[in-house]
């Protein structure tokens, strides 16, 4: 529906290109290969539409185990997808769009419109989906990923779950710290060692490789250097397992959460006692029920301020609830005392004029 949808709108010009395989000879026999039909693709650009005429070669061999194997211009995958029409241009625009700008679908459909590309909103969809592929298949790259960390000697492996809620599947990231390279993602139905120890492994087998081409010495090109998570005792023992003898050590977060854990019980028990001295916050904002003048309306921000206060329980332990309480009701109670003091000054103002 997409690539009809796309249609909708006639093109009034077309550009023509005929694209030639560059190979000429059969790898298995040698023998030359004839260009034996030729077909048509339609590819939508943003320099325009184009009409591409794709020879196809074929070996003649009938002898030869390739015989009438298809050979296809190798430029047609710098142009477009296969089944595809739009080319690979609006695919990275589209993809640029959406994740570096942050446009929705409707915003990115018309940009393309305004470029002169005739594209249905559907098809943008489409389009951001194999953006999406491409660039998993990009990170999924072993040779990708060995050539990218080699240079910074190995690799200190952050491992994580992310759940967004109760029930649903956890999607697991393995990342290398020192780079913020994202080595894997996956969602797994369970978090077991045994689920886990797989996707650990299949990092490992993908930074692996022969440093030499002596067999005897055998050493991983991008070596995994340490491994960083959670104390989650199947992590525990998946690392132990896939890793062994390599480092393992909580996150700097959850060692400064264990390490804060006293301090973090003291602020929590003064946020509770804070909360016991500002009760009376709901009597105040019934009896302004039904008022309008300036001073109900200031009364009842300054509930709203106090209401705010105390449902704020901060980000421990390096943001404490207990002190952030304490600051904001001060500040509030600092704001309440000028208030007073203007006041109390006014009746002397006006009688000293």
């Amino acid at each position: 529906m997409g690539r009809r949808g796309s249609r909708a709108a006639a093109v009034t010009q077309e550009r023509e290109r005929v694209l030639t395989p560059e190979r000429k000879r059969c790898p298995v026999c040698g023998q030359r290969l004839w260009i034996a039909y030729t077909k048509r693709r339609r590819v939508v650009r943003l320099d325009g539409v184009w009409r591409l005429t794709l020879r196809v070669r074929r070996c003649p061999n009938q002898a030869c185990a390739l015989y009438h194997h298809a050979y296809g211009p190798e430029e047609l995958g710098a142009w477009v997808l296969p089944q595809a029409e739009f080319g690979l241009d609006i695919i990275a625009l589209v993809g640029r769009l959406r994740y570096c700008e942050q446009r929705s679908v409707p915003q990115i459909h018309h940009a393309l419109r305004e470029r002169g590309v005739q594209i249905a909103e559907r098809s943008v969809t489409v389009l951001l989906h194999r953006y999406e592929e491409l660039v998993a298949l990009r990170l999924a790259d072993a040779s990708r990923l060995r050539e990218r960390l080699a240079e910074q000697g190995g690799v200190i492996l952050a491992l994580d779950g992310l759940q967004p809620d109760v029930g649903h599947e956890v999607l697991w990231v393995l990342r290398d710290v020192r780079s913020g390279a994202v080595l894997l993602a996956r969602s797994l139905l369970s978090a077991t060692a045994g689920d886990l120890v797989p996707l650990l492994a299949e990092v490992r087998d993908a930074l692996a490789g022969h440093a030499r081409e002596d067999r005897e010495d055998e050493r991983p090109v991008v070596p995994i250097l340490g491994v960083i998570s959670d104390g989650q005792h199947s992590i525990r023992k998946a690392v132990a397992r896939a890793l062994p003898g390599v480092p393992h050590q909580l996150c700097q977060f959850h060692y400064l959460r264990e390490a804060a854990r006293p301090i973090f019980e003291a602020d929590r028990h003064a946020k509770k006692e804070l909360k016991k001295r500002v009760r009376g916050v709901r009597p105040i904002e019934r009896e302004l029920e039904g008022r309008t003048d300036d001073a109900a309306e200031a009364l009842r921000g300054y509930c709203l301020a106090i209401r705010s206060a105390l449902t704020d329980d901060g980000r421990p332990p390096l943001a404490a609830a207990g002190l952030k309480l304490k600051g904001r009701l001060e500040a509030v109670a600092a704001s309440l005392e000028r208030v007073e003091r203007t006041i109390q000054g006014e009746p002397q103002a006006r009688k000293g004029g």
